[in-house]
C-alpha cells in the first residue's frame, strides 16, 4: 500500500476539541470501569467507595496539571513523548514514549478482553451462544479486536465520532439506570427497604487511614487514559486550546460521574455488612442493580452497553498506540515504516497494524500458552499497564515542573509548584502501595513484566546514544517543539 511520510501534509489538522474529548472518554471508559473497578475499592473501604473516588478526583485533578500546562505549550502526536522529551531531554523523552506505548497496547488487550467477556455473557443471556467454553470470551475478544483494527486505520475523524458515540451512549444509559435506583431509594420503593444512605462518604469506625488510601489507588486506577487526548495534538484545530480542555474536561466529568454513580451503587445495594458483599461480589453493579431496581432485560442492557463501551476502549487504545509509535519511528526510534502515513487515510495504518498484531499475541500467549481464563488476562495486563502509567505520569510531572519553576522566565504563580509536588506524591504513594507488601503467585509477575518493559526502554536509549539524540534534534525541530 502506498504511504507518506509526516514531512508534507501528514497528519491532518481537522479534529474539534469534542472529537479529542471523545477519545480521552474513549481510553478512560467511565461506563466500563463504573462496573467493574469499585468492587476493588470496596474490598478496603467498605461503604466508603465514593468518599475514595472523590479523593482519587482531587489526585487526578492534579496530575491533569500537568498535561494541562504542557499541552498549552507543546502540541505532539507522542504525547508524554513529546512532552518529556522537551522538559528533561530526550532520552528520558524516549523512555516515556516507549513506556506510554506499552501501557496502551496492554490497555488494548484488557479493553478487548473485557469486551469479549461481557460480549460472551450478553450472547448467553439472549440463548445466541448457550453453553459457552472457557475460552468463550478470548474468541469474542480476537473477534471485537478485528473491528477495533478496521476503524483504527479509517480516517481518525470517523474513529473519533465512533469512539465519542459510543461511550455517550453507554454513560447516558447508567445514569438513567442511576437516577432511577436513586429515585427509588428516596422514595422508599426500594428493594429490602434500602434508603438514601449519605455514610457512604464517611468510613467505618475502625477504618485505618492507610486503607482508605488503598482505596483511592483503585479509584484513581480508574481515571487511566484521561490525558489521550494529547496524542492528537497534531491533528485537532487550534491544539494549545483544544486539547486542555479536553483533558481538563475530562478529568472533572469523570470525577463528578464516578463519584455520583459510585454512591448510588453503594446505596443501592445497601450500606450494611451485607450490602457491601454483595456489591464486593458482583460482577456487574449496573446490570445487577438494573435488574433489581429496573427490570431483568435492563441488567441484559447494561452487560451489551459494558460490552460496547470496552470496545470503544480498544480502538482508543488502538488509535493512542498507534500515534505513539508513529511518533517514535518519526523521530528514528524504530522501523521508518512505521513513522509512515496512508494518502488515502491519513492515518499511520502500518503502526496501527503493528500495535493491533501485538495485542493479538499478548492475547494468544494467554489463551494458547498459558491457558488462562479471559479475566485472569484482564486484570494481569491491567495491573501491568497501570503501574507503567504510573511512571509515565512522574516522569511527565517532574518535566513540567522543571519547564514552569525552574527554567528561564517563569510564566505561572510561584504557588503553583505545590500542586505537582503533591502531585509527585500521590503518584510514589500509588506505587508504593502497588508493590507493598509484594503480591504473591502470578500477580508477582506483573510488577516485573512492567519494570522489563520499561527497562528496554532504558536500555535502547543507553545502547544506541546517538538514536536519543537524533531524536532530540527532530523533536527540537518539529511544530510545536521548538
Amino acid at each position: 500500500m502506498a504511504q507518506r511520510s509526516i514531512s508534507g501534509s501528514g497528519l491532518r489538522r481537522e479534529l474539534s476539541v469534542w472529537e479529542a474529548i471523545g477519545l480521552s472518554l474513549a481510553l478512560m471508559a467511565p461506563s466500563m470501569a463504573a462496573n467493574i473497578n469499585p468492587q476493588g475499592t470496596a474490598g478496603t473501604v467498605g461503604r466508603a467507595v465514593p468518599l475514595a473516588f472523590a479523593l482519587a478526583t482531587v489526585g487526578v485533578l492534579l496530575i491533569a496539571y500537568t498535561f494541562v500546562r504542557l499541552s498549552q505549550r507543546f502540541h505532539h502526536a507522542g504525547s508524554v513523548y513529546g512532552f518529556v522529551g522537551a522538559t528533561l531531554g530526550p532520552r528520558a523523552g524516549v523512555v516515556a514514549g516507549w513506556s506510554l506505548l506499552g501501557t496502551y497496547i496492554f490497555y488494548g488487550v484488557v479493553t478487548s478482553t473485557a469486551a469479549g467477556i461481557f460480549g460472551a455473557a450478553a450472547l448467553e443471556a439472549l440463548g445466541i451462544w448457550p453453553d459457552q467454553p472457557p475460552w468463550a470470551g478470548f474468541a469474542v475478544g480476537a473477534v471485537a479486536l478485528l473491528g477495533v483494527l478496521a476503524l483504527a486505520v479509517a480516517p481518525v475523524r470517523g474513529g473519533t465520532r465512533v469512539l465519542l458515540s459510543i461511550e455517550v451512549a453507554t454513560v447516558a444509559l447508567i445514569l438513567v439506570v442511576s437516577v432511577v435506583i436513586l429515585a427509588r431509594l428516596a422514595t422508599g420503593t426500594a428493594p429490602g427497604g434500602r434508603s438514601v444512605d449519605l455514610s457512604v462518604f464517611t468510613v467505618a469506625p475502625g477504618t485505618e487511614v492507610s486503607a482508605v488510601f488503598l482505596g483511592v489507588v483503585f479509584g484513581f486506577l480508574s481515571f487511566a487514559g484521561f490525558e489521550a487526548a494529547a496524542t492528537l495534538g497534531e491533528e485537532t484545530r487550534e491544539p494549545r486550546r483544544s486539547i486542555p480542555r479536553a483533558i481538563l474536561g475530562t478529568a472533572i466529568f469523570g470525577g463528578v460521574y464516578f463519584v455520583f454513580v459510585t454512591a448510588v451503587e453503594v446505596m443501592g445495594f445497601g450500606t450494611d455488612q451485607a450490602g457491601v458483599a454483595a456489591f464486593t461480589a458482583s460482577s456487574s453493579l449496573l446490570g445487577d442493580l438494573g435488574a433489581q431496581y429496573v427490570a431483568a432485560w435492563v441488567g441484559d442492557l447494561i452487560t451489551v452497553g459494558a460490552a460496547i463501551s470496552a470496545f470503544g476502549c480498544a480502538l482508543a487504545c488502538a488509535v493512542s498506540a498507534a500515534r505513539m509509535l508513529f511518533a517514535l519511528a518519526r523521530d528514528g526510534i524504530g522501523p521508518a515504516a512505521f513513522a509512515e502515513v496512508s494518502p488515502a487515510r491519513a492515518t499511520p495504518t502500518r503502526a496501527t497494524i503493528a500495535v493491533v498484531v501485538a495485542m493479538y499475541v499478548v492475547i494468544g500467549v494467554a489463551w494458547f500458552v498459558v491457558a488462562g481464563a479471559p479475566f485472569d488476562l484482564f486484570v494481569a495486563s491491567g495491573t501491568i499497564g497501570t503501574l507503567i502509567l504510573l511512571v509515565v505520569y512522574a516522569l511527565a510531572t517532574v518535566g513540567a515542573a522543571r519547564l514552569l519553576f525552574f527554567t528561564g522566565r517563569r510564566e505561572v504563580a510561584a504557588w503553583e509548584v505545590v500542586v505537582p509536588a503533591l502531585a509527585l506524591v500521590l503518584i510514589g504513594y500509588t506505587l508504593f502501595r502497588n508493590i507493598a507488601p509484594y503480591p504473591e503467585g502470578a500477580a508477582g509477575v506483573y510488577p516485573l513484566v512492567s519494570a522489563a518493559w520499561i527497562l528496554l526502554g532504558v536500555v535502547v536509549v543507553l545502547v544506541v546514544p546517538g538514536a536519543a539524540r537524533r531524536a532530540g534534534q527532530r523533536l527540537t525541530a518539529n511544530e510545536g517543539l521548538g
